[in-house]
């Protein structure tokens, strides 16, 4: 049995950079490779840290969300602010969201763990709420005992 909460969120803003997943949506190995590859890029070449100085907190945001019937993955922040070269303004809307915590020994894998658990065990076992689409996050909240930790927020409605 999957260890999930049902939260209630205010609607927020993440400010982001994205790239579109190319792999099959069931392709895990080549989605977790391509985003990967993304995220080194993206912490290689400064943007990151670009955005982390517009942060209304510490979190990082790893957005999955499809647009135009593209599947689009951003690293982002939270913000009201903007940057001329960020790629999208992501709006989460206020409401339910089922939320998975966790932690791993690097944010891929606690992305990757999160991901797994909450769509895999955790959005199946929740009766009551369906996830009808909408972006969802990974967010990376901090370190601990040298591993990362954090939690995947998706936005569900009541059934």
């Amino acid at each position: 049995m999957a260890d999930y909460t049902l939260e209630e969120k205010d609607s927020f803003t993440v400010l982001g950079f994205g790239t579109e997943l190319t792999s099959d949506y069931t392709d895990f190995a080549g989605l977790n490779k391509e985003k990967s590859d993304f995220w080194q890029a993206v912490s290689q070449d400064g943007r990151l840290d670009t955005l982390k100085t517009l942060a209304t907190n510490d979190y990082v945001f790893a957005v999955n969300e499809a647009v135009n019937n593209k599947m689009m993955h951003y690293a982002g922040v939270m913000t009201e602010k903007s940057v001329p070269e960020a790629t999208r303004v992501i709006q989460f809307p206020k409401g339910e969201y089922l939320v998975v915590k966790g932690e791993g020994k690097t944010a891929d894998e606690l992305s990757n763990t999160l991901t797994g658990i909450a769509f895999g065990q955790a959005l199946p076992e929740a009766k009551n709420v369906a996830y009808v689409g909408g972006p969802n996050a990974t967010v990376e909240m901090g370190q601990r005992n040298g591993l990362v930790f954090g939690e995947m927020w998706i936005p569900v409605v009541r059934k």
